[in-house]
């Protein structure tokens, strides 16, 4: 990933929080039949390995699982991105010279891919994966809402997957490059957008020169 220093991320646990802030990331593979990508949910151990490991799964008819991959695999995690208008730069006011440009926070995994078909590994893994994302509701559903049967039969149409990271780079694109001024016009020109620009905004305020 292109990185301009002044855009780069350090911090692993500032990358491990854009990991499981992203919602549904990207796995890439090159293999003798070219490029395959397969978007999905994913779960991350921070603690298991040098930067910690990914777990997920596929279905069992994608051919990514079982087509051999060459090289490492690639996961591509985004977090808030917005459009910046000149229009928010007081540089604009005093002497024109600005263009458009896009803010964004991106973060890209390696490693070698394993897949596995055991049942109960599966099973921990879909637990998780539901856990994480029926917390927020008022009332959440788990897996064992549903017949055992029900579940392992499900169980059999999907792959698991596990990614140790070997290694991660993350980007915050924040405006860093723009006088003070102008990210204090960015900022407050996102606030006033959605959910999105807002949080956008916190990265732009938080990653000031």
């Amino acid at each position: 990933m292109y990185t301009p220093p002044a855009f780069r991320m350090d911090d692993l646990p500032e990358m491990h929080e854009v990991l499981r802030a992203a919602r549904l990331a990207t796995l890439v593979t090159a293999t003798d039949q070219g490029l395959l990508a397969t978007a999905l949910p994913l779960v991350l151990v921070p603690d298991e390995g040098t930067f910690g490991t990914l777990y997920g799964h596929l279905a069992r008819a994608n051919p990514q699982w079982s087509e051999p991959a060459t090289g490492e695999a690639m996961i591509l995690f985004t977090g808030p991105d917005a459009y910046v208008t000149p229009s928010w730069y007081a540089t604009k006011r005093e002497t024109g010279r600005v263009v458009p440009t896009w803010n964004y926070v991106a973060v890209q995994a390696y490693g070698t891919p394993e897949f596995f078909e055991d049942a109960d590994r599966l099973l921990d893994v879909v637990t998780r994966l539901t856990a994480r994302h029926e917390a927020p509701r008022a009332e959440p559903w788990a897996v064992t809402d549903a017949p055992e049967a029900f579940i392992r039969s499900q169980l059999r149409g999907i792959v698991g997957l596990r990614l140790p990271i070997a290694r991660i780079e993350g980007k915050a694109k924040a405006s860093q490059n723009r006088p003070e001024a102008d990210r204090s016009g960015v900022a407050a020109g996102l606030e006033a957008g959605g959910d999105v620009a807002k949080a956008m905004a916190q990265v732009v305020r938080s990653r000031g020169a």
